[in-house]
């Protein structure tokens, strides 16, 4: 999915319309399969969104965001280091959907 994100971001960097047939063709044109049903989805979950306010939302919530994983390390060292790499292998994806969600939130 981060594809068919970065493909929007793309078009509106050069201050393209982001449709459906745009994005579809910047997939395309970098060899990725397109999914219709992902296209149609983005662009109306875009509808609305005003891109670069959620571009500088999410610039503004990341610093604070990368702050707590460092207050919370004390703890993470008395683990085992075995469960600790668990533990972020398993975090690492959702921290990062959790940082789109506030891009287009």
């Amino acid at each position: 999915m981060m594809e068919y994100i970065y493909a929007a971001l793309l078009l509106h960097n050069a201050g393209k319309a982001i449709t459906e047939e745009a994005i579809t063709a910047v997939l395309q044109a970098a060899g990725i399969e397109v999914n219709e049903a992902r296209v149609k989805a983005l662009v109306a979950a875009l509808e609305g969104v005003d891109i670069e306010e959620a571009i500088a939302k999410a610039a503004f919530a990341a610093p604070a965001a990368a702050a707590a994983p460092a207050a919370a390390a004390p703890a993470a060292e008395e683990a085992p280091a075995e469960e600790e790499k668990e533990e972020e292998e398993d975090h690492s994806e959702e921290d990062g959907m959790a940082g789109l969600g506030a891009l287009f939130g």
